[in-house]
């Protein structure tokens, strides 16, 4: 399956929504080393559809550690689902800790592990943002 065109008009309204912040990791795009990406939340591989609901706007380290997943397993290897951006609320899920993200639900901390979120180079790319 080829990768539909996100046409500029919806990546601004992706973009705008999101006040031009990763919706996974809340980094403002101008504070990011690599910019902001329209992540399909279930791909397209999953039969994902490219309209807004199913539209998130990423930093390009959240979207490249989340790629199509949806969900991952924990440590207890129950099988738990990633944050969704249109369905849950950051703030019921995450707490930020200085630059460090930490989550406070199953959701939450699986979101943190699989996307990567407190390695070394994420906090360092945090450090010195105003929250």
């Amino acid at each position: 399956m080829s990768e539909t065109h996100v046409s500029a008009a919806l990546r601004r309204f992706v973009a705008a929504r999101a006040d031009w912040c990763c919706e996974y990791c809340g980094l403002a795009e101008a504070d990011t080393w690599f910019g902001c990406e329209v992540d399909h939340i279930i791909s397209e591989k999953h039969e994902g559809r490219t309209e807004a609901d199913n539209l998130a706007l990423a930093c390009a380290s959240c979207n490249r550690h989340k790629g199509s997943d949806v969900a991952t397993v924990d440590e207890s290897g129950a099988l738990i689902e990633l944050f969704h951006p249109r369905r849950h609320v950051w703030a019921e899920h995450f707490v930020r800790d200085g630059p460090r993200i930490i989550g406070l639900t199953a959701i939450g901390r699986a979101t943190v592990r699989l996307l990567r979120l407190n390695l070394p180079e994420r906090i360092d790319e945090r450090l010195w943002v105003r929250w």
